[in-house]
């Protein structure tokens, strides 16, 4: 609980620098005895004497009052400018909050974040990597200034701009007789035996793409991120598949591990910028950088 208004602090500023009771309660027009009500009621408070109060001389600050006027300015400064919506936009714009979807930060997080901090040396970029619910819920509610994201569980509230159009892959066995293909269709998966991500949304849009084409398709494993998936696909427990495209053909147990396309253009799925309400200036120069960024994308992504 506070104890002392800003008011009370005005009061006691303004006899700092006007050396008078009566001079000061003219300038924040109150009266005289309830300005010296004021500043006793705050020192009384702090157990300290701000002032030095004679007849026939200015008002004084105590060593202690010179020490609480300082903070007391401070603070009212901030005070004023929480008052003025433009300097809490300034404020709020020198730092952004940028969010991406769990399985995408480890390919775009460290090259996005350096790229911005290039371009936006004065802008605290904040980052927070989380699930596709997670980015739905805390993007509107101002949590999160924009995200990176695939286009799943986001209604007409958001507001999107193409980031890349990526192309899901199967893992395979090395040995796997589809290994060496150049691409593999859904229809020639469907009797195989799957893994695919324990994401909600993730499981049921791979779900639907076998099912919008008549097939059903047989689920292995259910795994908690990609590399499980990898590794899992390179011990040859099943297909793999994901959009998720890591580099390198080696799972984290060691295995040799192939990769092939899935070739059905339907089945591609875009990333995309999101984010909910007005964009101010600078938020929308950081958004531009961003989407610039997928001009080039990392491997094994195709931009949009």
């Amino acid at each position: 609980m506070l104890y002392i208004s800003l008011r009370q602090l005005e009061y006691v500023v303004a006899v700092a620098h006007a050396g008078s009771l009566t001079v000061a309660a003219q300038q924040v027009n109150v009266s005289q005895p309830a300005l010296s009500v004021a500043v006793t009621q705050v020192e009384t408070h702090l157990g300290r004497k701000l002032f030095l109060r004679r007849k026939g001389v200015p008002v004084m600050l105590t060593g202690f009052g010179r020490l609480f006027l300082a903070d007391a300015e401070a603070l009212l400064a901030d005070a004023a400018r929480m008052e003025d919506p433009g300097a809490l936009g300034r404020r709020r714009l020198a730092r952004i909050t940028l969010g991406i979807f769990e399985d995408l930060a480890p390919t775009y997080l460290a090259p996005l974040l350096r790229r911005l901090r290039e371009a936006f040396p004065d802008v605290e970029i904040r980052t927070r990597v989380a699930s596709f619910e997670t980015l739905a819920e805390a993007v509107p509610a101002g949590q999160i200034d924009l995200a990176l994201t695939y286009d799943l569980g986001l209604d007409a509230s958001f507001r999107r701009e193409l980031y890349a159009l990526v192309t899901p892959q199967a893992w395979l066995a090395p040995d796997d007789p589809l290994a060496g293909r150049d691409e593999i269709g859904l229809a020639e998966l469907a009797g195989r035996p799957l893994i695919l991500s324990d994401q909600g949304l993730s499981i049921r849009h791979m779900l639907g793409l076998f099912r919008s084409r008549g097939l059903t398709p047989l689920v292995a494993h259910r795994a908690a991120s990609v590399e499980v998936m990898r590794s899992l696909a390179a011990n040859g427990e099943g297909v793999g598949i994901s959009y998720t495209n890591p580099a390198g053909a080696v799972s984290y147990d060691g295995r040799p591990l192939a990769r092939v396309p899935i070739a059905d253009a339907e089945a591609k799925e875009p990333i995309v910028l999101v984010h909910c309400g007005d964009q101010p200036a600078p938020l929308a120069e950081i958004r531009a950088a961003v989407l610039a960024t997928a001009v080039q994308g990392p491997a094994g992504q195709s931009a949009g």
